[in-house]
Parts: structure tokens; sequence; C-alpha cells
């Protein structure tokens, strides 16, 4: 008499290879993934797997945010790790940004022209897609301001959407101040942050 099978359960959810190789995932699909499915991205119709944050890097992106909790008007909203709906097959997760406030707080996804501010904080593992990918995207979809913020030391990058197009006819930022120890800005609203409240 054979011995009966053990069974295994199911491996952790992962992205079908096939629709992978035809890049023809939606903005629907996001929507629609299981709850065991790890924290992704959506970039040209392919899911991908966004690594694990460190821990100074969520302390930054902490701090950050009950900043802006703490200082913008009441008619934006700060959140953290939200989706932003870049076009039907793109959607990033900035680790922090100020919408609009009256989006609903149901939502897992945020449309752009609600998006005031995105702010990525560049890590190791990231460097490329936070210094160059995320912010093309965000400009392209019109999002008005885009700060980058660099660890050990921090100092933080505030770029502005510009009047000018880039050469190649797209949508760019413009730097309008950097500084690792204080910030000041008139927009998107009186801004005077000290680097060091937001420095672990």
């Amino acid at each position: 008499m054979s011995a009966e099978p053990i069974a295994t359960p199911p491996g952790p959810w992962c992205p079908d290879p096939i629709r992978q190789q035809r890049a023809d995932y939606t903005l629907e699909d996001l929507l629609n993934l299981p709850d065991d499915a790890p924290r992704v991205e959506l970039v040209d119709g392919v899911i991908q797997v966004t690594p694990s944050p460190t821990l100074g890097h969520q302390d930054i992106s902490f701090l950050l945010r009950l900043w802006l909790h703490t200082h913008a008007p009441r008619h934006l909203r700060a959140t953290q790790d939200v989706g932003v709906e870049l076009a039907r097959n793109t959607s990033r997760r900035p680790d922090v940004l100020l919408c609009r406030a009256e989006v609903t707080s149901n939502a897992s996804e945020v449309a752009p022209h609600d998006v005031i501010l995105a702010v990525e904080i560049v890590s190791p593992g990231t460097r490329r897609v936070d210094r160059f990918a995320k912010p093309a995207e965000y400009a392209a979809a019109g999002i008005p301001f885009f700060w980058r913020i660099e660890q050990d030391p921090v100092h933080l990058y505030a770029y502005r959407l510009s009047e000018r197009l880039s050469p190649s006819g797209e949508r760019q930022y413009e730097l309008v101040a950097d500084s690792a120890d204080l910030i000041e800005l008139p927009q998107p609203f009186d801004i005077k942050l000290s680097i060091a409240e937001i420095t672990p």
C-alpha cells in the first residue's frame, strides 16, 4: 500500500510569467491582487516586486509624513505608500505623497490630478529608479511637485514642474531648492522645513 502524498500549502503569490512576458497587466489587475501578494508596482504592464525598505528609510518616511500632516493646509492630505495611477498599465507607490483632502479614505490608488507632491526616499537598491525613472513618470503625468531625499546624510532636493519641455518634448521638473539643513519654499504651501526634523 502506497503512502498518501503530503499536502503542501501553495507558495506565495507571484505574477504569471506569460502575462509578464506579454506585459499586459493593468491597474484593474492590481486592485484584484490576492491578500498574500507582496508590495508591487506596475510599470508598462509588468508587475515589479519592490524591495523591502530599511528602518532608516521608513523612519524618514514616517517623520516627513508626520511633518506634512502637521503643517500642510487642510485642503491637502499627507499619506504614505499609496499607488498613483500614472497610466492604464503603470502605477507607482511614492514613499510619501501629498494629495487633495477630498480623495476618499478607502482609495488604494490615486489619480495623478489629485496628487500635489510625490516624494521618493533613495535607497541603495532603488537609486536609478528613484533618481531618473520615477521623476520622469511623475512629470509626464503632470504631478506639480516632486521631492527626492537622499540618505546618509539626509539631503532633500525639491523640484517643481517646469513650463519648458525637455529637448525631446517631454514635461520635466526643475530644481527649486536643495539642502541638508533647511528647505524654504512658497509652494505647494509655505514651507520651512528643518532637515533635522525628518532625520532619524
